[in-house]
């Protein structure tokens, strides 16, 4: 299980358990599941997807932003398309 945190300017967008995240990467998209390697990455627009631990899936459209992750705690710090 995965801790996952989305900030934008405005708002925490979502804070809670997760089984997977994919976020679209400079080089391309990638999926961080438990026990991920820590790494910090800039975010290009895209959608980046997360899979609630009720197994629920939701997308956000982002424009780019930062992805920490880092002892099963993804932070995602992005700017929202609105």
């Amino acid at each position: 299980m995965l801790r996952l945190k989305i900030v934008s300017p405005e708002r925490i967008e979502f804070e809670g358990e997760v089984t997977s995240v994919k976020v679209p990467g400079m080089a391309g998209s990638f999926e961080i599941l438990t026990d991920h390697a820590p790494i910090i990455s800039s975010l290009e627009s895209g959608v980046a997807e997360y899979t609630e631990a009720s197994g629920q899936k939701s997308t956000l459209n982002i424009l780019g932003g930062f992805v920490e992750v880092q002892k099963n705690e993804v932070s995602l710090c992005v700017e929202i398309n609105k």
